[in-house]
């Protein structure tokens, strides 16, 4: 028999994280969002609330936490600032993969809040295509060198290595990709950053990488498995996404409700008006729709259970979904809305960098009707 309901712990759990977000993240969010400086003192108090690493092994300093009591962290904290969310910390393919001495090394410092990783895939002229990317790294003895140039990587400049993804094997497509623990520090790594619609705390940005050499125990697996390790970590990241932009459309339906009831035009509140009511109750339909779907991806993934398809629908839905919502509950604000002293013009800029990032609507719909239609019917 079904069971749509979180668990009695769950719902505590989001009641605790809810109070803290709203209570010490949702009052400084629009301040915060204006800073190009990464919020740390954010990631102390993750850490106090036992929110930092939430997902990560307990024998690595994290909590712990299945994938589901992690959406429900996102999605509450998303709702208060949409930035804070990357002061969560993830263990990425390291905790799968890695060795134990490299587990030691990386997450241990990273469940002590020491320690960010972040993503270098992408690069100028390989995004979607991911598998065509150009950075490669040569062996050499005890060592690979690695020569490219990595772009659009989050917290570029603050964070304290990455997970590298870059060819060992030119010649043999997404076989050949493999993935390396690159240190930020070493001589021949270069960050830059660019200036964003959005997302500004966090920042993105490009990784020069010019004959950098890399001892081989930075190889994460074998050589030939980054292509495959990206995309099993898609597989969540993609929901958590999903879950982060619906809880910044959630918030903003919330206050567009709020303000429907107040504001009079006409002699009664215009949530009277079926022009303001039919878009919030679409809006609150829709948004019900896929944080279902949301928590059912997550789900699955908790059971191993196979999870791509919906991985690939909320990532191509929930972000579009989100921007949709907040522009209209923008625009029920009227010109109040389309000031800088509410947080909807914010929530806007920060959401639909979504729409493009780990994974375009696009791609995400060949995921799908390659899961549904098979493989046989790609359009390559």
């Amino acid at each position: 028999m079904l069971n749509f309901a979180f668990t009695d712990e769950q719902e505590l759990f989001r009641k605790s994280v809810r109070k803290f977000a709203q209570t010490e993240l949702a009052p400084g969010y629009l301040e915060r969002a204006k800073s190009d400086e990464f919020p740390w003192k954010i990631v102390e108090m993750m850490k106090r609330q036992g929110l930092f690493a939430i997902n990560l092994d307990p024998k690595y300093g994290g909590q712990g936490a299945d994938h589901v009591t992690t959406g429900i962290a996102i999605e509450e904290i998303a709702r208060a600032d949409f930035n804070a969310v990357f002061c969560i910390g993830v263990g990425g393919p390291l905790e799968k993969f890695g060795t134990e001495e490299q587990r030691q090394e990386w997450l241990t410092r990273m469940g002590r809040g020491e320690c960010f990783i972040g993503i270098a895939l992408t690069e100028p002229d390989c995004g979607s295509d991911a598998a065509a990317i150009r950075t490669t790294a040569v062996r050499d003895g005890d060592d690979y060198i690695i020569n490219g140039e990595k772009s659009s990587i989050s917290g570029v400049t603050w964070m304290h290595a990455y997970y590298l993804y870059a060819k060992t094997d030119p010649k043999a497509g997404a076989r050949g990709v493999s993935c390396f623990i690159l240190p930020k520090d070493m001589p021949g790594v270069t960050a830059s950053r660019f200036r964003d619609l959005g997302c500004r705390p966090i920042g993105r940005g490009t990784l020069a990488l010019e004959d950098v050499r890399l001892p081989v125990k930075n190889l994460i697996g074998k050589e030939g498995m980054g292509f495959k390790m990206v995309m099993g970590e898609f597989d969540f990241i993609r929901v958590f996404i999903a879950l982060q932009c619906l809880g910044a459309a959630q918030a903003s339906l919330e206050e567009a409700i709020t303000y429907a009831k107040e504001r009079h035009a006409f002699g009664r509140p215009i949530a009277r008006f079926e022009g303001v009511s039919f878009p919030i109750a679409e809006h609150y339909t829709l948004l019900e729709a896929a944080k279902l779907l949301c928590y059912k991806a997550l789900w699955l993934r908790d059971q191993n259970l196979p999870h791509t398809k919906e991985a690939a629908m909320v990532k191509w839905w929930a972000p579009r979904l989100s921007v949709d919502i907040i522009h209209n509950c923008l625009l029920i604000h009227g010109h109040s809305g389309y000031s800088d002293e509410f947080p909807l013009e914010q929530r806007l800029r920060d959401v639909i960098g979504f729409q493009i990032a780990d994974g375009t609507a696009q791609i995400q719909k060949i995921v799908v009707a390659r899961e549904i239609i098979g493989r046989d019917y790609l359009p390559y």
